[in-house]
């Protein structure tokens, strides 16, 4: 299996505008070719997807969602198309279903990786690169061992990477991204603020 780098997975991302681990999964099935890996995405439905991303999304819902004994509250935005299918049963579930991921998991503090800012991701690696367990290791290891924990670090903290807790194989953005394919529109997780009682 060829080994694919952060740099191809960012490249086909920015042309697809599909999550990071489809993109992954795409240039490792072809062996890191970027046209076929866009093929591939497209005959596993990802594509059609990919080719909504850019529509615009006015209308949507604003959903809040107080979790039992009501410590924890959210308050999210999700855009779509239309007003139809804000109206519809299908968006209305998948907005409340978002909302409840937020609440259930507290590490969650960004929509996307990308819209993590650099100074948190180098001080999570100033953190990780002063970890005991690293002090004997040469450079070149301990930078590998580093790099997987951030990036494991900065899954957690991104919503649309977390396992979608209905049904833990796939993402929150293969999840949305499902719903673009069944509702015929692009659906945009737009913004959302956490509450936990006494913070």
């Amino acid at each position: 299996m060829v080994d694919i780098s952060a740099q191809l997975v960012r490249e086909l991302r920015q042309k697809t505008g599909v999550g990071m681990m489809d993109c992954k999964k795409a240039l490792q099935a072809t062996n890191g070719n970027v046209e076929k890996a866009i093929e591939w995405l497209r005959q596993k439905g990802i594509a059609s997807a990919v080719n909504k991303s850019e529509r615009i999304t006015a209308e949507g819902l604003i959903e809040s969602y107080i979790h039992t004994g009501a410590k924890v509250g959210v308050l999210l935005e999700v855009n779509c198309e239309t007003d139809f299918v804000a109206r519809s049963e299908a968006f209305q579930i998948l907005v409340k279903d978002i909302a409840m991921q937020i609440a259930a998991y507290s590490n969650i503090e960004y929509i996307n990786i990308s819209d993590i800012p650099n100074d948190i991701i180098n001080r999570e690696k100033a953190i990780e690169m002063g970890r005991d367990d690293l002090a004997n290791k040469p450079d070149n290891i301990k930078e590998k061992i580093v790099q997987g924990r951030i990036q494991k670090r900065l899954k957690e903290m991104s919503l649309m990477e977390q396992p979608y807790m209905r049904e833990h194989n796939i993402t929150v953005a293969q999840r949305v991204n499902q719903a673009i394919s069944v509702l015929g529109e692009n659906i945009k997780v737009r913004r959302f603020v956490r509450f936990v009682l006494g913070e």
